[in-house]
């Protein structure tokens, strides 16, 4: 049983990267760290779709002639996990882009701070 548990040890750090980066979105008030957080749970759901196409005793998905039942790994995941990687660096840019706007605008990057100027207009 222990074994078992002790082999899928990516499914572990998956939960624990997923929870760590959902805790920095939901709690913490600075608008850097909420980033931080969702690159970080980005960063295990890349994670869980690269495990998941891993096959034990897998090999890349070329044909050769004379092998039969062989057995390989799905290499759409991290095909799809490419595309994903570009998306996240632009919205982080993206997201670093506003809050930068904000700061100016605002003069700080605390949440609370903005809501409190946000109500004296």
């Amino acid at each position: 049983m222990l074994m078992e548990l002790l082999r899928l040890y990516h499914y572990w750090v998956f939960a624990m990267l997923l929870m760590i980066g959902f805790y920095a979105v939901v709690a913490k008030p600075n608008l850097i760290k909420k980033l931080i957080g969702l690159s970080l749970f980005q960063a295990a759901v890349f994670l869980l779709y690269i495990t998941m196409g891993k096959v034990d005793g897998g090999t890349a998905p070329i044909f050769q002639p004379g092998l039969v039942n062989q057995v390989f790994s799905n290499p759409l995941p991290q095909v799809l996990i490419l595309t994903a990687i570009v998306v996240g660096i632009s919205t982080m840019a993206l997201g670093l882009g506003i809050v930068v706007r904000i700061k100016e605008e605002y003069g700080s990057t605390e949440e609370d701070v903005i809501q409190e100027i946000n109500r004296r207009w």
